[in-house]
């Protein structure tokens, strides 16, 4: 088990020992879960960091504006 604090902006670092093991490098995505009390921090699959991508320029055509003008089309 390895340990890391939090700062005061929500940023940790992941120690080595967990990056090697998990294979993770610069630049990687990482996907997190919660599941009960824990979280669950894992590798982004490919196409896992694109629909992230994907889901932030999506969500501006999710006003409630928008599903008015939409709704009747």
């Amino acid at each position: 088990m390895e340990f890391a604090k939090i700062t005061s902006r929500g940023q940790t670092t992941i120690p080595k020992r967990i990056r090697e093991a998990a294979d993770l490098n610069e630049g990687d995505v990482i996907a997190f879960e919660v599941e009960g009390d824990h979280v669950v921090v894992h590798k982004a699959t490919p196409g896992q960091d694109c629909v992230l991508g994907l889901s932030k320029l999506l969500s501006e055509w999710a006003s409630r504006e928008d599903e008015e003008a939409w709704r009747d089309l």
